[in-house]
């Protein structure tokens, strides 16, 4: 089905279907599978041709995974005040697999500029005017071809669409999550989600009934629409903090992918590696053998016919130089790929805010970088810049996470608790001599244990409290 001639049929405004594609071409650089260029013809002469395969370094994919393992890994910590609360949201966001999936999804945002985390109430029970009870708290994690913005201002969206896409008994389902503002009852602003299933049938696709949908086990129990009871929205859209050249319209909330300006030297380094990779294949040893040295006296084959370094030419072929074999070595230009690659990954390194030499091309492997950056490179500014955008995001779906646990009836939740994003900055600095002089500062009475623990172990301050030794006898974990 075409989503934005469903779209217009039900008078829906978002961004250009253009920006859209743009998306799907940053995807297929990201797959190293780009139409055209990784898979294109060879013409061989008299007509024909033969299809090729371009070998590629896969550093679209490569970027994308480091800045998301910078960004978000298993040394972040998300600390709420309230000890209850805390507790909650972070069973919630295990049980949702957010240590896994949050880190894939920071990869997908760096490939296609945008992802978003919606956050749902599951199994729960809808009275008539779309009030909950009951359930448990869902994540959905949706990337950027499945985001529609429909209200934004100053980059922030409002309102949006998310799409789903489903299959059951061979069809193809769409389901559409319509998250807007409008006013309650009291004149008050609250969001409300309106849920409609379309069969991806052509054209605009079927709209189903939700006494249709209900009959498809991925749909069944979903309300057409719920009211949320609060002005703030239950997704949180999460980009890159780089301004979005791709579209022409500068208010676009969209992010763009990492490597969105550095193309054309992907482009090149898929270049120079397959003709790398293709010194070994076409300059490898031959030797031309003339037709009578291929047998010996009894018709016997002197050399195995599976060895591919043996190539028979024609008798009349030795005649003038008397050779009975010839043998050619290719000269092979290792060192001129080799340096023409690094030369093209050091740009990239640095279009995409790593600095230069974060990646190097030794003995046909592309190795990274490891040792700790200091505080003024290119890419602590670039981690810190991106970091911004993301303490804003986490925040966001922490409190999404607490509204919907408050909705649902859960006890002793605090909507308003602080929430404390640390970011992990072991590149920055030496993390084991920091917790040495941190176990110094206790020592010498200059920091508490309590504070310790609430730095190292994540903990919030009530908890780290109660988790105190009777004693320590001097000494700190």
């Amino acid at each position: 089905m075409n989503i934005f001639t469903y779209f217009q049929n039900k008078g829906i405004d978002t961004l250009d279907a253009a920006f859209y594609r743009q998306i799907e071409v940053w995807r297929s650089w990201y797959n190293s599978d780009v139409r055209k260029f990784h898979r294109y013809k060879v013409y061989r002469g008299s007509g024909s041709s033969v299809g090729c395969r371009r070998y590629s370094l896969g550093m679209a994919k490569k970027v994308c995974e480091d800045i998301a393992d910078l960004l978000l890994n298993e040394r972040v910590t998300i600390t709420i005040e309230n000890a209850a609360t805390d507790s909650f949201v972070k069973m919630v966001l295990e049980k949702n697999s957010f240590g896994e999936l949050g880190n894939e999804y920071q990869e997908w945002k760096a490939a296609l500029g945008t992802v978003a985390y919606v956050v749902y109430v599951r199994d729960a029970v809808v009275d008539a005017s779309g009030n909950m009870a009951g359930g448990s708290i869902g994540i959905n994690y949706v990337e950027a071809s499945n985001i529609y913005p429909t209200s934004w201002q100053n980059k922030v969206v409002t309102e949006c669409i998310f799409t789903f896409h489903k299959t059951y008994k061979r069809k193809k389902y769409v389901h559409f999550q319509y998250h807007r503002l409008e006013n309650a009852p009291d004149d008050r602003k609250q969001y409300v989600i309106e849920n409609a299933v379309v069969e991806a049938s052509s054209g605009a696709g079927k709209e189903m009934s939700p006494e249709e949908w209900n009959e498809i086990p991925a749909f069944r129990g979903l309300a057409e629409r719920i009211e949320t009871g609060s002005d703030e929205p239950q997704f949180v859209i999460d980009r890159l903090n780089i301004v979005n050249n791709a579209d022409e319209d500068v208010t676009n909330p969209m992010g763009v992918a990492l490597f969105a300006n550095a193309v054309d030297t992907i482009q090149k380094l898929d270049l120079e590696y397959d003709s790398y990779a293709n010194e070994f294949s076409l300059g490898r040893k031959r030797i031309f053998v003339a037709p009578e040295f291929l047998s010996d006296q009894n018709g016997s084959a002197v050399f195995d016919p599976e060895d591919t370094v043996f190539y028979e030419l024609p008798e009349d072929y030795f005649k003038e130089s008397k050779e009975a074999m010839h043998e050619v070595n290719m000269e092979l230009r290792i060192e001129e790929h080799s340096r023409a690659i690094n030369d093209d990954l050091n740009w990239l390194s640095l279009k995409c805010g790593f600095g230069t030499n974060r990646y190097r091309f030794e003995n046909g492997n592309v190795k990274t970088a490891t040792e700790v950056i200091s505080e003024d490179s290119d890419l602590y500014r670039s981690l810190t810049k991106h970091e911004l955008i993301l303490d804003g995001v986490l925040e966001r779906l922490v409190r999404a996470i607490i509204r919907a646990g408050v909705a649902i009836g859960e006890k002793g939740l605090v909507v308003d608790s602080k929430v404390e994003i640390r970011f992990d900055d072991s590149i920055i600095q030496d993390k084991a001599a920091e917790r040495q002089n941190d176990r110094q500062d206790v020592a010498m009475g200059a920091m508490s244990l309590a504070e310790y623990r609430s730095k190292w172990y994540g903990e919030t301050k009530e908890k780290a409290q109660a988790n105190l030794p009777e004693q320590t006898g001097g000494v700190i974990p």
